[in-house]
């Protein structure tokens, strides 16, 4: 059989045309390539020996930019100082849809790494042909085709693309075998830490105008009555807004913006909020609309779902999530400016295209007249106030044709008016034969994980969009259908069982919610490792040793058994009032394998909780960026824990109480435990996601060290004092 770079042989041999060899070589390629398989779409070489490679992801601190330059330095042998990384734009960059799912070193890297293995051969091809040697007698070292035996001078990458690559990525190309992984420097760090504009609100000389939206802290709600007269008499106001119910201000400085905004505020009444009920279990279950169950894919099927488990069953128990913030350090920024009926916008979104589209389609206006760039800022895994505030900014700035205007959220903004994670409500039930579960019942309850903006939707989620004259309507809400999804993801356990029966539960909306981190992952996986502990306590078994009974996967015991020696280790120290804890979870059942091992110390007469220790052991396939892995694991573990035990969205008749960090506290520095990270690094197998690897596991982890340190089991998220006398009364 030919290789597959003889063409012509593959087809005369299996009687295909080249039309068909053609799509099977494109099947194997990475998805982004198949969708742009043009290489000059994402590499650049220029004449100072530096190569430019493009990524639709974009960076949100997650240090997706040194990944990728990471890769693009080895396939092409050229140092990573060498090596430039523009990220997401709907201009000159590649559609690679929305940076969310821990999708972006599965995919960019995966396309990174085939399209510069595929310019590396093409660079030896036409070496050869320069040189007249074979390109068996080439080799190529710091950028540039060198012959093995010296006698002909190097020739570059720059060299040999001077008029660009000029050809489609194939499938011809292998790349270069697998090496471990050297220890880089963030690219981006260097202009954070030495005071550069790296930032989206760096963006402040020029031409620029302050912009500051006033709005209310629930959606919809039309104003009765605005007076602009004493914003307007202010020096240097330039304009007062005002598109239907949407309002803001326009101003030469912040300073100004700020106060002209707090002015208008207080001249301006909305209609009265309408009662919004508790957030409770029992409202989640009261309103459900659509109910589905969970196939052996992780995808909702519409088959008939089956009974539940009857009262023979081993154990029952619920579990609460509340509805949690972003919570992101610097609240959401965009810029934007109208020259004509073009406008730009600078956000710090993270899906460009996807941004593009729902504008364009808020304001009637032809995609192609929208351009949005990525921009950073603090960064954010989810739908925070970035959508929101770059359309606040279009909108602001189409008063001022020609002009750059700079639209800054206040705290109080971002905590009130960005969507949020939703509650979720859990009940599960197993039966035991022996130490062996036999049978698993699940059924999670919760609003939408689904509130982006898009283009093509029955409406818009852009929060503006509602206010505008006319006005634009909600998207219906419908539950999602793909496989580990928002409320299902990881809702179906990664153990084997017998008999399972998982269901999901899509409840009306009560708030406006959308993703955040882990989406369903982080209610999902604490229940189930909650609940793993609970029944090996019933049965009287060991909790490691009843994971890896129901664990087929290798790579998952593997993980699960070096933290499982871990846990053995630090429960031997003991200690009053310390207690160990194991949690494990294959994110989306596809990606990274995560344990993580918690020791904390529980006050016996506070019932405060000190972190003292984490562990996190992983397995994310081949390892790009070491340090990178280890940062995302890390800090998923910290917001995790932070969610599991200070965070809930406060609220009181009519809406949010959240306005600060005092009203919605964090884990502060002097919180965070030591922590340790243990990645076992597989050169041989594909890269898997793992920024949301850690934020399941860990909560389940906080609660089983929680019973093992006080007896008591923690059910409900936060874990404060209060809930946890709570749950020793129980």
């Amino acid at each position: 059989m030919p290789s597959k770079g003889s063409s012509a042989g593959v087809a005369r041999n299996t009687g295909c045309s080249r039309q068909s060899w053609r799509q099977t070589q494109m099947a194997e390629l990475p998805w982004s390539l198949q969708r742009t398989p043009s290489l000059d779409a994402w590499l650049r070489f220029t004449g100072d020996g530096r190569v430019v490679v493009r990524t639709g992801k974009v960076e949100l601190g997650q240090g997706i930019s040194t990944a990728v330059a990471s890769i693009a330095a080895f396939e092409l042998d050229i140092p990573i100082e060498r090596v430039d990384v523009e990220t997401g734009s709907t201009e000159g960059v590649p559609n690679e849809g929305i940076t969310a799912g821990s999708m972006s070193i599965q995919m960019t890297g995966a396309t990174m790494r085939q399209a510069c293995a595929e310019v590396r051969q093409l660079a030896l091809n036409r070496a050869a042909l320069r040189l007249g040697v074979d390109v068996a007698d080439l080799t190529i070292g710091n950028g540039q085709v060198l012959p093995r035996d010296g006698t002909n001078e190097p020739v570059s990458y720059a060299d040999l693309f001077s008029d660009g690559i000029g050809a489609d990525a194939g499938g011809n190309a292998a790349p270069r075998p697998a090496t471990p992984s050297p220890t880089v420097q963030r690219i981006d760090l260097p202009a954070k830490l030495s005071g550069a504009r790296a930032f989206l609100q760096d963006e402040i000389e020029g031409n620029v105008l302050h912009a500051r939206v006033v709005r209310p802290r629930t959606p919809g709600l039309p104003i009765v009555s605005s007076n602009a007269d004493p914003v307007l008499a202010l020096p240097h106001v330039v304009q007062v807004v005002r598109d239907g119910h949407f309002v803001a201000v326009l101003a030469e400085t912040e300073p100004v913006a700020v106060r002209a905004a707090e002015l208008l505020r207080q001249h301006t009444v909305w209609a009265e909020e309408p009662p919004l009920p508790p957030a409770t279990p029992e409202l989640l279950c009261a309103s459900v609309t659509d109910s589905l169950l969970i196939g052996s894919d992780g995808a909702p099927t519409d088959e008939p779902i089956p009974p539940r488990l009857s009262d023979e069953a081993t154990l029952r128990a619920g579990y609460w999530k509340p509805y949690h913030l972003h919570g992101s350090i610097a609240p959401s920024a965009a810029l934007a400016r109208w020259d004509g009926d073009q406008l730009t916008v600078w956000s710090h979104a993270q899906g460009p295209f996807l941004l593009r589209g729902a504008i364009a389609e808020a304001l009637d206006l032809p995609a192609g007249t929208v351009t949005v760039h990525h921009g950073e800022n603090a960064g954010c895994y989810g739908h925070n106030g970035a959508d929101d505030a770059a359309f606040d900014a279009a909108l602001a700035a189409r008063v001022v044709p020609g002009r750059k205007v700079l639209l800054k959220y206040s705290r109080a903004d971002e905590h009130l008016n960005e969507p949020l994670s939703p509650a979720t409500h859990l009940e599960l039930a197993a039966r035991m034969d022996g130490d062996r579960i036999t049978d698993w019942h699940a059924d999670v309850y919760s609003e939408t994980h689904s509130g982006r903006p898009a283009p093509g939707q029955q409406g818009s989620n852009l929060r503006a969009a509602w206010d505008l004259s006319p006005p634009r309507e909600q998207p219906p809400v419908r539950p999602g259908r793909g496989p580990h999804g928002g409320i299902h993801r990881n809702a179906d356990p990664y153990y084997t069982f017998p008999n399972r029966r998982v269901v999901k539960h899509l409840a009306a909306p009560r708030v406006r919610t959308s993703s955040t981190r882990g989406l369903g992952a982080f209610a999902n996986v604490f229940a189930i490792e909650s609940f793993i502990d609970e029944l090996a306590a019933a049965a009287g078994v060991d909790p490691v040793a009843l994971r890896l009974a129901h664990l087929d996967d290798q790579r998952a015991r593997e993980v699960v058994s070096r933290a499982g020696r871990i846990r053995s280790d630090w429960l031997a120290e003991g200690g009053p009032g310390a207690g160990v804890g194991l949690a494990f979870a294959r994110y989306k059942n596809v990606q990274t394998y995560c344990a993580v091992v918690v020791r904390l110390q529980v006050d016996g007469e506070t019932a405060a909780i000190r972190l003292r220790d984490a562990a996190i052991v992983a397995d994310a396939g081949r390892v790009v960026d070491p340090d990178g892995l280890a940062h995302q694991l890390e800090g998923a573990f910290v917001q995790a824990a932070s969610w599991t035990l200070m965070e809930s969205v406060s609220f009181d008749a009519g809406g949010r109480t959240t306005t600060d960090w005092e009203t919605y506290p964090i884990l502060r520095f002097a919180d965070v435990p030591d922590i340790s990270v243990d990645v076992l690094d597989r050169p041989d197998t594909p890269s898997l996601g793992a920024g949301e690897a850690a934020t399941g596991p860990t909560p389940a982890a906080i609660a089983n060290a929680i019973a093992v340190a006080a007896g008591i089991r923690a059910r409900s998220i936060p874990f404060t004092p209060e809930t946890l006398r709570e749950a020793a009364a129980e």
